[in-house]
């Protein structure tokens, strides 16, 4: 992903303090070096390698480019950290601050922990996850060009007019998640949350377990196969809809229009003044008993 140049000046364990010390640099390599209080220390750098080195003060790496990290550690102050950058490799990371990943383009983190990461990978183009643990609020608000394999999160809000997402073995906790979004899938995944992707387009659920209240609503194209959905209630309100669910499905209310096709459902609310119910064909062995006349 980054091209490095070999012909570069090496910076080892150091101690920089105050504003930017190593302001548009090149071509360097830093290893086991602490950048203590003092902000953007790597502001405007361009081919950069770091290792096991300490990042304990604001922004430092603002308009960056190639830039690769190793076993490197982002403590809570080092807030806002990385914005406004390209081309970044960051793998065996500790990401404590918070609002971190704004307007990059082509970043790739992997075996990356972020257990403040309220406000991060906002506005970015090109991401890369893997291996990845987070938590907090407002994750990947915006983004696109998203791949994620086996990732953690526990937060709310996630997602939040995202598009061209692909996300494999995930485990989110997270209300509103995928709002707004366009072009995700994920796949064999758990999610749990309230008001799972209310106003998204073409959102796609394979092999997925998910709990959630009124989930999956005022969507354009859903599309589910081979899920389950525990204690999922008043779901897919107002979406146009293919989907398989295995499984019993506790309440179903006035889909768009689609196909819907379930084990159990356990209550189906079809209002005629809000919705056609001849637009939506329902495929249930086993509905709520005043449900009956309307399943297949």
């Amino acid at each position: 992903m980054n091209v490095i140049n070999k012909d570069r000046k090496e910076i080892n364990q150091e101690y920089f303090t105050g504003e930017r010390p190593l302001f548009h640099e090149e071509h360097i390599s830093v290893h086991d070096t602490i950048f203590a209080e003092g902000e953007s220390p790597l502001k405007e750098c361009s081919d950069i390698e770091l290792k096991n080195s300490m990042f304990q003060w604001k922004y430092p790496l603002w308009y960056s480019k190639n830039v690769t990290a190793k076993d490197c550690t982002w403590f809570e102050m080092a807030r806002a950290g990385v914005w406004y950058s390209s081309n970044l490799d960051i793998k065996n990371a500790v990401i404590e601050a918070p609002k971190n990943f704004r307007r990059c383009r082509e970043l790739a983190l992997t075996n990356v922990c972020l257990p403040n990461a309220a406000e991060t990978l906002w506005s970015c183009d090109g991401v890369l996850l893997e291996h990845v643990t987070a938590k907090g609020d407002y994750f990947a608000m915006n983004s696109r060009n998203i791949k994620i394999k086996d990732f953690q999160l526990v937060g709310n809000y996630s997602f939040d007019g995202a598009v061209n997402v692909e996300i494999h073995n995930a485990k989110m906790m997270s209300k509103d998640a995928f709002w707004n979004s366009e072009n995700v899938t994920v796949y064999d995944s758990f999610i749990s949350g309230e008001y799972l992707g209310w106003n998204a387009k073409n959102l796609t659920l394979v092999n997925c377990t998910i709990e959630s209240l009124q989930g999956m609503c005022y969507i354009e194209n859903l599309v589910m196969k081979n899920c389950k959905l525990l204690h999922t209630t008043l779901a897919f309100e107002y979406s146009t809809v293919d989907v398989e669910i295995q499984g019993k499905v506790d309440s179903v209310m006035n889909p768009a229009g689609g196909i819907i096709r379930a084990d159990e459902i356990g209550e189906l609310i079809l209002e005629e003044d809000k919705v056609n119910p001849a637009k939506t064909e329902i495929v249930c062995p086993k509905c709520a008993q005043d449900s009956q006349n309307m399943c297949a």
